[in-house]
């Protein structure tokens, strides 16, 4: 299959912003530089730009972006934009949020709050709506995987 990495798919994700952070999140202004940064990355290589190192918003967002790879520097993305949410996403750890329904975490505090907190999806309904608006939906049938829906 033709995917960067796992974080990729999760980066990717069209509704991501809207999930991890609800309207009224704080985090929304406090990393809006970072979610400008994704925006940026995802469109470059959507659009085959491998030159994604030079787009401001991106260079920006990590002054090192020589160092990374393109499997480090969306990592390390994911992570920024997930840290200290249900949906956080590192090395090794995927959070509760995207592995079970809506609000059965049970560590949830009275103040996590999130872009699912009206619609409390299922998990499975979760996963359908990652495979698509993801590029899981066009790979997946590339290599004889049927996903159905």
């Amino acid at each position: 299959m033709d995917i960067i990495c796992f974080e990729y798919i999760l980066l990717e994700f069209k509704e991501l912003i809207e999930w991890i952070y609800a309207s009224e999140d704080e985090f929304l202004e406090k990393r809006a530089g970072m979610i400008e940064a994704r925006h940026k990355l995802v469109q470059a290589l959507q659009n085959d730009n491998l030159d994604y190192k030079e787009i401001q918003e991106i260079v920006k967002y990590d002054k090192n972006i020589e160092e990374h790879n393109i499997e480090q520097l969306t990592a390390r993305l994911l992570f920024d934009l997930t840290r200290n949410t249900g949906f956080e996403v590192s090395k090794g750890v995927l959070g509760e949020c995207w592995i079970r329904s809506c609000c059965e975490w049970e560590k949830r505090q009275e103040d996590d709050i999130c872009g699912l907190d009206n619609s409390k999806l299922s998990v499975v309904e979760k996963m359908k709506r990652i495979y698509a608006g993801s590029s899981l939906k066009t790979q997946f049938p590339k290599v004889g995987l049927e996903v159905v829906a």
